[in-house]
């Protein structure tokens, strides 16, 4: 695994990636680097390619005809493999690496169902086994202490900020290398946010994070890197403090100070 910016190491390369919707070419050579247990937040306006970017990294694309992936790809570390290889087995790829959706989307399952799922999926059968690694998804999404006596209950039942955790514990179970994140608390209340917020930070010490996110302030809050997007291009990436305070480039400037966007 490669040494980064200050010292990190990277868990996974962006090199000129390019994708497109059809005919529509949403992603234009982009070029970043995906440092290992941290946080890295993509922001930019809407439409401008984050979410299109994150779903290229566990081949979300691929669930739909006429969408195409081109230039270099996604290079995984340390093993060297390129993600979007179509060598590499996306159902692998998706093990590999979680996802947590906008809006809470729990299966019409039980709570100890929802967090079972993908090891049961994995051919995981012992009882004791699966007990245990829902246990731990559970702790690891701080969600245990208060669903530790309701696990045959609907995952439905609970509020929303507890549904998304729900959803984060689901991603946590398959014991992912990367989670990513598609604005996990764009439909939830104050609260639920600071406590989704807190978790992320708290998560960055298992698990490499990358995050879509129409907030700022957030991304500020939350994340190591920052890297800013405009009509499908990487305009700039570094260090989330030097976005904030010092970009390089006018147009970061502009769409962080609202002058843009």
């Amino acid at each position: 695994m490669e040494a980064g910016v200050e010292g990190s190491l990277l868990k996974a390369e962006v090199r000129e990636l390019d994708f497109f919707y059809g005919a529509f070419h949403a992603l234009k050579r982009v070029t970043m680097p995906i440092y290992d247990h941290k946080v890295t937040a993509l922001i930019g306006p809407s439409g401008c390619g984050k979410s299109t970017l994150l779903r290229c990294f566990n081949r979300m694309h691929d669930l739909y005809p006429g969408n195409r992936y081109a230039g270099g790809g996604i290079v995984f570390h340390p093993d060297n493999t390129n993600l979007l290889s179509p060598e590499v087995d996306p159902i692998e790829v998706r093990m590999r690496i979680s996802m947590v959706f906008q809006k809470p989307n729990p299966f019409p399952k039980t709570i100890y169902e929802n967090v079972a799922y993908s090891l049961r999926v994995r051919g995981m059968t012992n009882k004791s086994e699966l007990d245990g690694r829902v246990e731990s998804a559970l702790k690891g999404a701080a969600l245990w202490n208060e669903v530790s006596n309701r696990l045959q209950e609907l995952g439905a039942n609970l509020s929303g900020g507890q549904q998304q955790r729900l959803c984060i514990a689901r991603a946590l179970a398959s014991d992912p290398e990367i989670i990513l994140f598609d604005e996990p608390t764009s439909a939830l209340d104050p609260i639920a946010t600071a406590s989704i917020e807190e978790l992320v930070t708290e998560l960055k010490e298992k698990v490499t994070i990358l995050i879509v996110t129409h907030n700022m302030q957030q991304a500020a809050r939350i994340s190591d890197f920052t890297a800013y997007m405009y009509l499908g291009e990487m305009v700039e990436f570094g260090v989330t403090d030097q976005i904030f305070i010092k970009p390089t480039k006018k147009a970061t400037e502009d769409y962080i100070t609202g002058r843009f966007g």
